[in-house]
């Protein structure tokens, strides 16, 4: 490697103290401000620039915008369709609910009505063959009673027949003679 050279490096610091007492006399505004010529050149092309934008990217911008909003807009409004749909289904889910219930109710009094109603049916069914048992058993109980009286009767009758034969000690004529316990004794129930 080669050593600097030595007078380059003796000029330099004479020429940066220059620069930098150019700068401190404009107070640094130079730095700043670019040149003119380059100043018209920028608003040129930033102008040529602006006019391209304006004339291909913001149509573009806008209609890309504008479908956007139409399709945020068909959202909104499918969403506003749903969202009323379904509010018509759970009204009519709720009507449905109500006359639900209600069918039950009637469902459930139209059973009790109809329990009632053959409840009621066996009761007056079990009543009228407890009167006709009742019934019966009066007729068979007044027959039986009649026939035990008439087998007293006829008892009676033997009983007064042998009776009146050892008394008389000859045998009586046992037709004759029943007819007249049963003419006595049909006078006595007369008489009564």
């Amino acid at each position: 490697m080669k050593a600097p050279d030595t007078r380059i490096m003796m000029a330099a610091p004479p020429l940066l103290l220059a620069a930098e007492e150019g700068a401190e006399d404009s107070g640094g505004l130079g730095l700043l401000l670019p040149e003119t010529s380059e100043l018209i050149a920028g608003i040129i092309a930033f102008a040529i620039i602006f006019f391209f934008i304006w004339k291909w990217v913001v149509p573009v911008l806008s209609a890309t915008l504008a479908r956007r909003q139409e399709a945020e807009r068909s959202r909104l409004e499918s969403a506003e369709n749903t969202r009323q749909e379904a509010e018509e289904l759970a009204s009519r889910y709720r009507e449905q609910l109500a006359g639900a219930k209600g069918e039950a109710a009637r469902i459930v009094d139209e059973a009790r009505q109809a329990a009632e109603a053959v409840r009621s049916e066996t009761v007056n069914r079990a009543q009228q063959e407890a009167e006709e048992i009742v019934s019966r058993a009066r007729e068979e109980a007044a027959a039986e009673s009649d026939r035990a009286l008439e087998a007293a009767r006829l008892q009676v009758a033997n009983l007064s027949i042998d009776l009146a034969e050892k008394v008389v000690g000859q045998s009586l004529d046992r037709e004759a003679q029943l007819g007249l316990v049963d003419n006595y004794l049909a006078e006595l129930e007369s008489g009564e």
